[in-house]
């Protein structure tokens, strides 16, 4: 019996993104509850059985599906309506973000007196950097300073790496490189070694280079299964044996590289696989950008408000909150800025 390839898949006229992206998104909220409780992660189950986060996990399963779809998206459409599509779908929720946590959330929450606060040059450096950088590490004068991780916007920086490889991408379609496989095939195994040599020579070495390997091989994978398409798989069975083959691959430095991959082929499997496709379950409206913004910054709020809570019990109220935020984000922002792009495709 042969197996259903990519290609076949998206002739169908259902998938998983949406509802796993959603999912993911409630993953790292879930996931932050602990690192804003205590500032730790060591405590995570997900982290002392994998050596990642659960977070961490959602965020590679973020790329892969990226990846994948905006492959998809250049190819199909071509550079212009690329490059409309991925500002209007970043920019809008990202400002809006940035605008309300800093004058809203950050006046409603500062010890400083409000006057102090909307003069003081680090809000201004906080909005300007958050909006030019991704910089997440950057703090909002008196605003959640007896918090572990003071941070406002601790999710922004996963931004940076997705936009370098939206750049990837449109450098890549116009040089004409995504009409040749074989070469986005030959830059994923040239990361794949990478991400290996430095787990033979430096396996403790810094995690932003980690993450500067992990998302990029993440992301280009997604690319090349896309590119790939014709000759892709989607088995679950077998997904199920790449899953087992990690167990012992975990004791060699061979389990990043592998993680990895299997993450971005199994990703797709979920999102695409015919066996869970055969009826449409995508939610009505794609929150998973704003729980994805608003996520840390609702927790750090109500951690500074009950800090006694511990991260079980913040989790259910934050996200029960985050997600009418990520409502509000979709209908007021997100959602017309969409509509702005066909409006803007159409008159060209």
């Amino acid at each position: 019996m042969s197996r259903p390839t990519v290609a076949e898949a998206l002739a169908n006229p259902h998938n998983n993104f949406g509802l796993l992206r959603l999912v993911m998104a409630l993953a790292v909220v879930v996931s932050h509850a602990f690192s804003v409780t205590d500032g730790r992660v060591e405590q995570e189950p997900w982290f002392q059985t994998t050596g990642f986060t659960l977070g961490e996990h959602a965020v590679n399963g973020f790329f892969a599906i990226s990846g994948f779809l905006v492959t998809m998206s250049f190819v199909r459409r071509g550079w212009r309506d690329y490059v409309v599509a991925r500002f209007l779908r970043i920019a809008p929720g990202l400002i809006a973000a940035t605008l309300v946590v800093a004058l809203v959330l950050g006046g409603l929450m500062t010890t400083l007196d409000r006057s102090a606060y909307f003069s003081d040059p680090r809000l201004w450096r906080f909005i300007t950097g958050t909006l030019t950088t991704f910089k997440s590490a950057a703090a909002l004068p008196g605003v959640f300073e007896s918090n572990p991780l003071p941070f406002p916007l601790g999710t922004v920086w996963t931004l940076k790496y997705e936009t370098l490889c939206y750049l990837g991408v449109l450098a890549a379609g116009l040089a004409g490189l995504l009409a040749r496989p074989r070469l986005a095939l030959a830059a994923m195994l040239a990361l794949t070694l990478a991400v290996v040599l430095r787990e033979v020579m430096a396996p403790h070495g810094s995690k932003g280079t980690e993450t500067a390997l992990r998302l990029p091989l993440i992301f280009l994978a997604g690319g090349v299964v896309y590119l790939y398409r014709e000759k892709v798989p989607l088995s679950l069975p077998l997904l199920a044996v790449a899953l087992l083959a990690l167990v012992p691959l975990s004791f060699t430095p061979l389990y990043k590289a592998a993680l990895y991959l299997v993450t971005a082929w199994g990703v797709l499997v979920l999102a695409l696989a015919p066996a869970l496709t055969r009826r449409s379950i995508e939610p009505p409206a794609d929150l998973s950008y704003g729980v994805y913004l608003y996520g840390w910054p609702v927790q750090q709020a109500l951690h500074a408000l009950y800090p006694s809570l511990g991260a079980v019990a913040l989790l259910w109220p934050s996200l029960a909150v985050t997600v009418v935020v990520a409502a509000l984000s979709w209908y007021l922002i997100e959602k017309p800025a969409l509509g702005l792009k066909r409006r803007l495709m159409g008159a060209s």
